[in-house]
């Protein structure tokens, strides 16, 4: 099973791009998951809900042209779940997840803290999504949440880190979330299973040198699936988005 996940910084964006023509590549790919959609679902045209071979869910944010996540897969999901249970934040379209047999597949976003006075409000949205891992390690099932957590958790996964130690992105507060994500409850980083190097970035700037780039697209793991992690690869072409797509292959079907 192979799992992509990708910030498209908004899907029409990415349109532009070549993103059917991405599609197009992805033929072993089984998910996709992807955030900052931006678009509402009946705002999309026909190519984006029907590309081959692909089944399509959407959750839109209330508000226009903000955040939203997709999943597309080749396996018809038994269920779709939308949120996670917290209606504040679930007004972004942040959390779209599809359950199969074996495993339960979402497609996360957290919001990017801009400026520094838009953290607090990042900070919220982390809590409200910590108390949800918290209950999903309760359950007897396995999970893939693949999304842009906007944190570069370690100063490997951050060019020229040591001037943006107080910078959004990279803050005490928020690595100390992604510590406890990766700690006390439970969850692993996929990539970092696979892949110790450093400079993976996964999101820079168009106009900025991928060493300036940071890693802040993960895939979060419950541990039961640490063994079928194969391999990790960060797409760096085509250029769909300052992100960069980001797949895990695991040794496991759905």
């Amino acid at each position: 099973m192979k799992v992509i996940t990708l910030n498209v910084n908004g899907i029409s964006n990415a349109l532009e791009r070549g993103l059917l023509e991405w599609f197009a590549q992805q033929q072993d790919v089984d998910v996709v998951c992807l955030q900052e959609t931006r678009t509402k679902e009946h705002q999309l045209p026909a190519s984006l809900l029907d590309i081959p071979g692909f089944n399509a869910f959407f959750f839109d944010a209330e508000k226009d042209r903000h955040a939203g996540t997709a999943i597309y897969c080749r396996t018809m999901p038994k269920a779709i779940i939308r949120g996670f249970g917290h209606p504040e934040f679930d007004r972004d379209g942040g959390f779209i997840q599809a359950d199969f047999d074996n495993v339960s597949v979402a497609a996360v976003w957290v919001p990017a803290a801009q400026y520094i006075e838009d953290v607090e409000h990042k900070l919220a949205y982390l809590d409200a999504l910590q108390q949800h891992l918290k209950r999903t390690r309760r359950k007897r099932r396995d999970f893939i949440f693949a999304g842009s957590y906007q944190i570069a958790h370690r100063s490997v996964d951050l060019g020229n880190w040591e001037s943006h130690q107080r910078e959004p992105g990279f803050l005490p507060e928020e690595r100390a979330w992604m510590d406890q994500a990766l700690g006390p409850i439970g969850f692993i980083d996929a990539f970092r299973l696979v892949n110790r190097q450093d400079r993976q970035h996964t999101f820079w700037p168009f106009d900025e040198a991928q060493a300036n780039g940071t890693r802040i697209d993960y895939q979060l793991i419950t541990p039961n699936l640490a063994d079928y992690v194969l391999d990790a690869k960060i797409l760096r072409e085509p250029r769909l988005s300052p992100h960069c797509a980001f797949l895990v292959e695991y040794d496991m079907d759905l």
